[in-house]
């Protein structure tokens, strides 16, 4: 059976809470996107056969899960690496649900996700992989997620503790200025580990309040001014913990693109993906044409490279279709 698996991008708004002091750690808060997407292809094989790193590895890794042979794995699109918009785990969780399409298994993928190391920390890439949204999960009790994760194994994905759909008309600008990648792998362990042994856990109790009084309220009743603005605040307080591992509230030059676009009337709740470099704010599909003239005046005026899109939450998780 040949399988076709398609999935946008997530934006990954912020942690809940990082401080060792409050009863659990993270709490993720992102969104699902329509595009930018990872859109794999796969049949059956006696082996793996795929000339894509990470895809390759990712492929090997679900067939041993899964306990079949192989697969033949086509990418025919893909993300950005480490820019903010979830290629890691949305390749991952593509892959294994290629693989296990392609031989009519479930790919059960928030049980098996941490066998690929992903969910770790947050869940909303998981979460949107399965059902798409406005997400937020559970995090972790901290007795067990301290400044390093358990060992493989030990622990599960957070449980999305609210999910909404987002309004039809709204839209997501993206700006992905031509600068390093995020930080990942050892180098965001450090930085992360950091950033929660010097936590202000003052800052999660504004969260707390961000989320349930302000977020969530406008996310579920489609008041897009209302979630913009609360929106901008979760971002900039998620910053605050960040400020001495990035270089200041916003990774450079993601803060300088955000105060040019916090002064456009087109688009609200300017804020950073996960590490950056992505830079997002929300707008309406009527102003979408204004909101993408503010980002690319925006980069020339700043002296920037870079490109500018729009897209639509995506209400949905990942598409598994069969081809034949």
């Amino acid at each position: 059976m040949r399988v076709r698996v398609d999935v946008g991008a997530r934006l990954h708004f912020g942690f809940q809470n990082l401080s060792l002091t409050h009863g659990r750690l993270y709490g993720g808060v992102g969104v699902g996107l329509e595009s930018p997407s990872v859109v794999l292809e796969a049949e059956p094989a006696g082996a793996v056969a795929c000339d894509r790193s990470p895809f390759a590895e990712y492929a090997a890794e679900s067939c041993a899960l899964l306990g079949v042979d192989g697969v033949a794995l086509d990418v025919v699109e893909t993300l950005p690496r480490h820019v903010g918009l979830g290629s890691g785990t949305q390749a991952a969780l593509g892959t294994l649900a290629a693989v296990a399409g392609a031989h009519n298994l479930s790919p059960e993928v928030r049980e098996r996700a941490p066998a690929l190391d992903r969910g770790g920390r947050s869940g909303v890439g998981v979460a949107t992989f399965e059902s798409g949204g406005f997400v937020a999960d559970a995090g972790h009790p901290t007795e067990r997620f301290t400044t390093a994760p358990p060992t493989p194994g030990e622990w599960s994905v957070p449980a999305v503790i609210a999910r909404r759909e987002v309004a039809p008309s709204w839209r997501f600008l993206l700006v992905l200025p031509d600068a390093d990648a995020g930080r990942s792998g050892a180098d965001e362990d450090e930085s992360m580990r950091n950033a929660v042994e010097g936590a202000d856990p003052a800052v999660a109790d504004e969260l707390a309040a961000v989320l349930v009084r302000r977020l969530l309220p406008a996310v579920a009743e489609r008041r897009l001014g209302a979630f913009g603005d609360a929106l901008g605040a979760f971002g900039r307080l998620n910053g605050t913990w960040y400020a001495d591992e990035q270089g200041g509230v916003y990774r450079p030059p993601a803060g300088r693109i955000i105060d040019a676009l916090s002064e456009s009337p087109a688009v609200r709740g300017v804020g950073q993906s996960s590490w950056g470099p992505a830079v997002y704010g929300v707008t309406d599909a009527s102003d979408a044409p204004e909101a993408v003239a503010a980002a690319e005046a925006a980069l020339s005026e700043l002296g920037l490279e870079g490109r500018v899109s729009v897209h639509a939450a995506r209400n949905r998780g990942a598409d598994v279709t069969r081809l034949g």
